[in-house]
C-alpha cells in the first residue's frame, strides 16, 4: 500500500495527523505492507523570510480574534496528547518552502520520516524556525543527513523546481488542505483523523484490493 501524506511543516493538525496515523500503522502490524511518502504542501507561499506574528497572521487569514485562537490551540493540544506529540509555544509563523526542498531531498537518502517528525518536532514543539539555515542544519544533522550536502541544497535552488511541480500536481487534483493522506493514488483521506479512524479506512481499502 502506498500512502503519501500531504502536509506542512506549519500545519499543527499534519502533526497530529501524522502521529495519529502512525498508530493505525502500528495496530495494523503486518497485516498491510506500506510505503509512506511526505509530500509538499504550502498554508503560506508568499510568508516572507522574517516571518509573521501567529496571532496577527491567523487573525488576518481566518477572521478569528485571540480569544478563539486560544482555545483552538487547546484543542490542538488536546489532540496532539492524545496520540503523543506535545505541543509546545509558538510565537510566529515562517516560511516552510526550504524544509519542503530538504525533505525531498531526505527521500531520496532514506531519512525522510525522520527528518519530518524533527521539522514538525522543532517548529510546533520547541518553537523553532523552520526556515533558518541553521535550524534546518542542525536538524538534517541529527537525522543522519549529511550536512556539507545539505548545505549546498540550502545555498542554492536544487530541488526547488521539484517542489513547486509536486506542489502544483496536489493543487491540480483538488488538494486544498491538510493533512491530506492519498492512498494508492486513488483514495483520500482527509483531516487529523483519530488512530482508530485510520485504522479503520485502511484495512477497508486493503479489502478492496
Amino acid at each position: 500500500m502506498k500512502i503519501e501524506f500531504v502536509s506542512d511543516i506549519a500545519c499543527p493538525w499534519c502533526a497530529v495527523g501524522l502521529y495519529s496515523l502512525e498508530r493505525a500503522l502500528a495496530a495494523l502490524g503486518s497485516e498491510i505492507t506500506v510505503e509512506l511518502s511526505f509530500q509538499p504542501f504550502e498554508l503560506n507561499p508568499d510568508m516572507p523570510p522574517e516571518g509573521a506574528d501567529m496571532v496577527q497572521h491567523l487573525s488576518a487569514k481566518y477572521g478569528t480574534d485571540a480569544a478563539q485562537i486560544r482555545r483552538n490551540q487547546q484543542v490542538i493540544r488536546e489532540r496532539g496528547a492524545a496520540v503523543g506529540f506535545t505541543f509546545g509555544e509558538r510565537a510566529r509563523v515562517w516560511n516552510t518552502f526550504d524544509a519542503h526542498r530538504l525533505l525531498h531531498w531526505a527521500a531520496h537518502e532514506g531519512r525522510q520520516r525522520e527528518l519530518k517528525r524533527a521539522l514538525l518536532q522543532a517548529y510546533l514543539g520547541e518553537g523553532r524556525n523552520p526556515g533558518s539555515r541553521d535550524v534546518l542544519l542542525d536538524l538534517a544533522s541529527r537525522c543522519g543527513l549529511d550536512a556539507e550536502r545539505a548545505a549546498r541544497i540550502l545555498d542554492s535552488d536544487e530541488y526547488a523546481a521539484e517542489v513547486r511541480a509536486d506542489e502544483q500536481r496536489w493543487l491540480r487534483s483538488g488538494i486544498n488542505s491538510v493533512p491530506s493522506v492519498v492512498v494508492d493514488g486513488r483514495y483520500l483521506i482527509q483531516g487529523a483523523q483519530s488512530p482508530e479512524e485510520f485504522e479503520q479506512a485502511l484495512r477497508q481499502i486493503a479489502a478492496r484490493g
